[in-house]
């Protein structure tokens, strides 16, 4: 019997798995199939009404990268629904319709692909990237799209690379400078590690880890913070104060990987805090989900709960448990995945709710494409822990 498997609380993170498992591919992958996907002009409906209706909205150019790598995840998960055409048409569409001519990726296109804002933005470039990852591992027979990425990061580089590391959020600069968007494309690059031998992207990775560790993390409290100034300062006020709880989960599952990986102590120790830190005044005791953001003097300045920072507790939690065998752990997955289902809870399933109320009700609106990553991540990474316990 396995370090996990000897926990109090592993049957129950083994059946909420397969909950969340059944429900994607028994409903998640066939209405966002059905649904999602715009039939007639290519590529992706940015959300779905609560009666089943498609929202005509202008297309985002980190929607698409997002929606690409849930159906390249799909045959993981067993479903049985063949995302092959989808994926190579959808691939197609979105390197059509959302690449500039100099291989960057514009913000927002309308339904037939008429460019609507060719600005860039360094958190689509970020999920761009780990698009054309999660593509190419599924489905290698889409040729050249590491080419595009590394033209992408090259372009990226030249444009708007940072003196003291890390990127601008656009050329010209503007500001403040962001953490969250540099999580995602340290995301992004680790993912291009596991399917490429080119050194640029742990190159890259390795950067950005040390970035955080270095700049982004507050280091009294151990949070990551998300403001700064043009030289990786806190933001000025009340916005350098700001961290949230979902963020710690995310950057924690993502150091923690790094980490083992690089045999970085240092990282792994980051990563653990931020989770306890997280755990222990980020979640409401009532509702049981996470906050949306608090201040660095432990108050909550945003008590609304979005659906996302349910999915990274699951993610960084299970991760911590494989690494440490700590039950606690294991304690956030099955309270995350429990909280995450009370989002899951509406009338057509396979739809959500995005937020929640600080009293535990949930705003009427429809369902927003961009949660299905978050949601198919934690229900990935939360099957590849029980898969590999046996």
């Amino acid at each position: 019997m396995s370090q996990l498997q000897q926990m109090p609380l592993w049957s129950q993170t083994v059946s909420l798995c397969e909950d969340l498992r059944q429900w994607a591919i028994g409903h998640g992958y066939p209405i966002w199939m059905r649904l999602g996907i715009d039939h007639d002009q290519g590529g992706f409906f940015e959300k779905i009404d609560h009666y089943g209706n498609p929202v005509a909205l202008p297309r985002r150019g980190r929607v698409t990268p997002r929606q690409l790598y849930c159906f390249a995840m799909a045959a993981e998960l067993g479903s049985p629904l063949d995302t092959n055409a989808i994926l190579q048409t959808s691939v197609e569409t979105y390197l059509a319709r959302f690449f500039r001519p100099d291989g960057l990726i514009r913000t927002l296109v309308d339904a037939d692909g008429a460019v609507l804002d060719d600005s860039v933005s360094l958190y689509d470039q970020a999920f761009g990237l780990f698009a054309l990852a999660s593509v190419t591992r599924t489905q290698p027979q889409i040729v050249g799209l590491e080419d595009r990425a590394k033209r992408l990061l090259e372009q990226l580089k030249a444009r708007q690379a940072n003196g003291l590391g890390g990127f601008d959020e656009t050329a010209p600069r503007t500001l403040p400078l962001q953490s969250n968007p540099h999580m995602h494309l340290f995301e992004a690059t680790l993912a291009w590690t596991e399917v490429s031998n080119d050194p640029i992207w742990q190159a890259q990775a390795d950067e950005i880890a040390e970035l955080c560790l270095s700049k982004f993390i507050e280091p009294q409290l151990g949070c990551v913070r998300e403001y700064f100034d043009g030289d990786w300062n806190a933001s000025a006020g009340v916005e350098g104060l700001k961290f949230e709880p979902g963020h710690q989960f995310e950057w924690a599952w993502l150091l923690l990987r790094w980490g083992k990986a690089k045999a970085r102590p240092d990282a792994i120790a980051a990563a653990c805090k931020m989770i306890a830190l997280a755990e222990t005044h980020g979640i409401d005791p009532v509702r049981g989900v996470a906050y949306n953001v608090l201040l660095s003097d432990l108050s909550v300045h945003d008590a609304q709960s979005r659906l996302w920072p349910q999915t990274e507790r699951i993610k960084a939690g299970i991760l911590l448990a494989q690494m440490t065998g700590e039950t606690e752990a294991l304690r956030g997955v099955v309270e995350g995945a429990l909280g995450l289902l009370k989002y899951l809870d509406v009338p057509i399933t396979g739809l959500w709710h995005d937020r929640m109320q600080p009293d535990g009700s949930f705003i009427d609106e429809a369902a927003p494409a961009s949660s299905f990553y978050h949601i198919i991540c934690a229900i990935v990474e939360l099957h590849r822990a029980v898969k590999a316990e046996g």
